[in-house]
């Protein structure tokens, strides 16, 4: 079957896939260009596939030798999707995440109701980091310019409409959609049927 793909796109690829092999063992595609920091801090699983433009940036906020991005393995993202993580952003097996995707567990500032909180006087980029844990379970996918927020689960099954911010957690096999996102229709497993849930995450 043909892939649709015209000559300058076939050459772009073909450079990427020799790339690929050399620096990235395992991985199916790594199109370039591509924006990584921090890579001793990423782990993917075999198959990880990026598109263009992609930004992976894993910094040591809390000083540890652990891995701060797991990506699982059959994983494909589309282009310039962007990754911070300076704690933990685990993602699972087989998940699709569309173009412009923003995951990040970092945030500039303390905005918790806490002694900690970050004061507005202060320029923002002069907050100490704070880092809220996310995690992405399997077979996830993701629409165009969604945003992951600092602190979110995210269960198995999981389909979350274009540009959806997610700053709460969405449990398994449900599909979630808007500014904040939630929940509009969730899998009958006994039915095997979509229905619309009237539920709020």
């Amino acid at each position: 079957m043909k892939n649709g793909y015209g000559l300058g796109e076939i050459i772009k690829n073909s450079i990427s896939l020799v790339y690929t092999k050399i620096f990235f063992e395992g991985a199916r595609l790594i199109r370039r260009p591509i924006y990584i920091r921090g890579k001793k801090f990423l782990r993917y699983g075999k198959g990880f596939t990026t598109g263009y433009g992609c930004r992976l940036e894993m910094f040591n906020i809390h000083d540890n030798n652990n891995y701060k991005l797991v990506i699982g393995t059959n994983c494909k993202i589309g282009d310039y999707v962007h990754f911070a993580a300076g704690e933990s952003v685990t993602i699972g097996d087989n998940c699709l995440f569309a173009s412009k995707i923003y995951i990040s567990d970092i945030s500039h500032g303390d905005y918790s109701n806490n002694d900690n909180a970050s004061n507005p006087d202060t320029p923002p980029d002069e907050r100490p980091l704070s880092t809220n844990p996310v995690t992405i379970g399997d077979n996830v996918w993701l629409g165009d310019n969604v945003c992951i927020l600092p602190g979110v689960k995210i269960g198995n099954g999981v389909v979350v409409g274009a540009n959806a911010v997610v700053n709460k957690d969405i449990p398994d096999d449900c599909i979630a959609v808007g500014i904040p996102a939630k929940v509009i229709k969730k899998f009958n497993n006994r039915l095997k049927i979509w229905e619309k849930s009237n539920d709020e995450i």
